[in-house]
């Protein structure tokens, strides 16, 4: 069992490792569209499925509530969380629908959609980025393996080289808590810190 432990270990670091050092320059580009968003009255959209969908939810929190930095709610919302809107799409209509049509209904030019989805090929991510591209947002992904269909499709894509999805998972959480760290420092640090005035 302790073997299996520090084997389990080894593999999130090593995959965590590998994504961070191939993607550090995205995650930073993502966090400056993020932040440029929220500056011009805009607002983050996020979806995924499963374990993605709770990633989606965790990291909506920490933006609208706070994330270390004690500072205004900044807005984003998780598509993933309406069980009444949800259940009424995917009984009216097709489960490949119930982030395309919140996109839809919700998105505005110049929100930014993040999708989290560790195959890629999820068909209501696609339906949502389609719908995103659409309604003229800004499309990110955090992907896995080979990313999929996705990984053509948004504007800016982070893809974790693992065919694992705990460790995909693992490294998709980590650079969400990376965005909400780099978003912050960026609207309310940043400028303090090179010697200007802070937001």
């Amino acid at each position: 069992m302790e073997r299996i432990i520090k084997d389990i270990l080894e593999e999130s670091i090593e995959v965590k490792e590998a994504f961070i050092r191939e993607q550090s320059k995205q995650i930073a580009a993502l966090a400056e569209k993020i932040a440029s968003a929220f500056t011009q009255d805009r607002k983050l959209l996020l979806c995924g499925n499963g374990g993605s969908a709770a990633d989606a939810q965790h990291l909506a929190a920490e933006f609208v509530n706070r994330f270390q930095l004690e500072r205004p709610p900044l807005p984003a919302l998780s598509l993933a969380t309406d069980t009444s809107v949800l259940t009424s799409i995917a009984n009216d209509y097709d489960f490949d629908q119930v982030f395309s049509k919140q996109v839809a209904a919700l998105g505005v030019a110049g929100d930014v959609l993040l999708v989290l989805t560790t195959s890629g090929r999820s068909k209501n991510i696609v339906k949502a980025v389609e719908a995103a591209r659409k309604g003229g947002l800004f499309t990110a992904a955090l992907l896995g393996g080979d990313g999929g269909k996705v990984h053509q499709m948004v504007d800016l894509a982070m893809v974790v080289k693992s065919k694992v999805t705990a460790r995909v998972q693992e490294a998709h959480i980590l650079a969400g808590h990376m965005l909400c760290h780099l978003v912050d420092y960026i609207l309310f640090q940043r400028h303090s810190s090179e010697g200007g005035q802070s937001r």
